[in-house]
Order: structure tokens, then sequence, then C-alpha cells
């Protein structure tokens, strides 16, 4: 598996992490099953619901404990697939498989005016892209993957502006976004626009941009941060990240951004057809029946109302 058999099991899949999850799917099991009386409005949770739910987990799962992870700091085209993962799969299926019922408790805890800020569709706009692009800025980049508590700091921001992003297309409490489907799909339109420039700045550069796939020293430090075990060692050990190319790392950075753009072009264009279909739905709903009240035919052969 692109030489990932000199790695420990334990590296490619990351069992702390994936215990970590199943801690979360069981709480979620407490709470819309065994303590769902304690919240108040609480109802049935449909099995479509809990699907969405763990399907989500599941992403996260591939995201950041799989080998794909592990790829992530030794080809750049697997650290897209993961971030197209985590942050444009995984969050809406989280959404979809949340019941109202249960977070409206967090939500009442906020002041409203801190609320309406948070979730304003602009704010989320530009916090999840603002976030994402300043991230792939190459230097940033570069000093965000070699340091551990700023990477995890960046990560969790990402998370946190990801599900905020997602939240006017598929937050449960839908009284706090409100959006009408006309406003959603200017919306995901928007969101595509904006995502745009960083996948093109990856994918028509002329070299490579990120020295973490290209530096033996700083791919080594950021490899140590993913894998137990010392930079000199590594370095001494793999000689450098060509030692896993399975491309030229120009090749590699263009399909990393690629790779971004079209899981964006799948992911918003299910949502719009999602979306016009929903709307197409309502519209037919809410328009009044026209049809003419049943004719026959009387005894004489004319016309007649039913």
């Amino acid at each position: 598996m692109f030489g990932l058999d000199q790695f420990s099991w334990t590296a490619k899949w990351s069992p702390y992490f994936f215990l970590f999850l199943v801690a979360v799917a069981l709480l979620y099991w407490l709470a819309v099953e065994k303590y769902r009386h304690k919240f108040a409005d609480s109802g049935p949770v449909t099995p479509r619901q809990k699907l969405f739910f763990l399907s989500g987990l599941l992403m996260i799962y591939i995201a950041h404990g799989s080998p794909l992870d592990l790829m992530g700091h030794l080809m750049f085209s697997a650290h897209m697939s993961s971030m197209a993962i985590a942050f444009l799969i995984a969050p809406p299926l989280l959404w979809l498989g949340i019941p109202g019922w249960l977070i409206a408790p967090l939500f009442m805890r906020w002041k409203k005016t801190w609320l309406r800020f948070l979730l304003n569709p602009i704010f989320t706009l530009l916090f999840f892209n603002g976030v994402f692009s300043f991230y792939h800025i190459p230097a940033l980049h570069d000093m965000i993957m070699t340091n551990y508590w700023l990477h995890t700091a960046v990560y969790v921001l990402l998370y946190a502006s990801a599900l905020l992003m997602w939240w006017p297309i598929a937050g449960p409490l839908r009284e706090l976004h409100g959006l009408s489907d006309l406003k959603k799909v200017a919306y995901v339109f928007a969101d595509g626009v904006l995502l745009t420039p960083a996948c093109a700045l990856i994918i028509f550069a002329n070299a490579p941009l990120y020295d973490i796939y290209s530096d033996p020293q700083l791919w080594a430090t950021a490899l140590g941060y993913c894998v137990p075990g010392d930079a000199a060692v590594f370095l001494e050990k793999f000689r450098g990240p060509e030692t896993f190319a399975l491309i030229p790392p120009i090749h590699d950075q263009q399909l990393g951004g690629v790779i971004m753009k079209l899981t964006q072009e799948l992911m918003y264009g299910s949502i719009l057809f999602y979306i016009l279909y929903h709307w197409y739905k309502s519209e037919n709903r809410s328009a009044p029946d026209m049809s003419l009240d049943p004719i026959d035919l009387d005894a004489d052969g004319n016309l007649k109302r039913a």
C-alpha cells in the first residue's frame, strides 16, 4: 500500500482515535435512545438519521484515522483527499443525523447576538473559506505542518468553521437559519466561488509550492507528529518524501487541487439537486388545485357535472 508496510499497524490505523469515535457514537446512542426522555420536546430518531451520523463519524475516521491520514504526510494529493472528506463530506452528514431537540439546550445558553453573528450565512461562508485558504498559503501551511500544537489548533478551527459553513444547509434547527430554497442555491454557488481561488493556486502553479513535500528535513519533522520517532531516524531510513512518491511533486500537487475541486463540485452539485428537488415539491404542494370537477353524460347525451 504505497510503501506503508514499513509503518506499524498503529501508525496506519490510529486505534486510539477509533476508540474516541466509538465513544462519541455511544454517547449519541445513549442520548437519542436511552436518555431521550430527559430532553424537552424530544422525539424518535429515524434509522436514516442514525445512519447519517454514523456515516459522518466514519468519514472523519477515514480522513484522520485510516492509512489516508498517514499518506497525507507523504503525498499532497492524499492530504487534499483527507481534507475533502473531513470538511466537505463529514459535516453535513453529522448535521443530518442530529435531531434538533438534542442540541437545542446548547443554543439556548448562547446570547442571541452572538448566535446571530456565528450563524449568519455571510459569516459562515467567509469563516470557512478564509481559514481553508489561509491554511493553504505555502509558508503558513509548512509552518503549521511542522508545529504540532499549531497544527492541532488549526484543525479544530477548520472543523468548527466547516460545521458552521454547513449549518445554513443542513443544520437541524431550521428556525436558526431559515434560508429559503432560493437563498440556499445562492449560498452553495457562493461557497463554490470562494473556494475556487485556493484550488486554482494549487492546480495551476508552475512549481511545487509546499516544501513539506519536497524538503527532507521539513518532511521528516512533520512525519514525526504522525508516526512516533525521531526526524533523523526517518531521514536515515526513508531518505525523504521521494521514497513514497508515485508521481513528480508538481503533478502530485496538481492532482491534490483537482481532487479537492472535484469533490467540492460533486458534493455541492448533489446538494443543489436536493435543494431544487425539494423546492419543486414544495411549490407543487402549495399550488392550488386547478383541475375541473369530474364530468359525465346525462340521459340525453349532454355533458353534466358530477
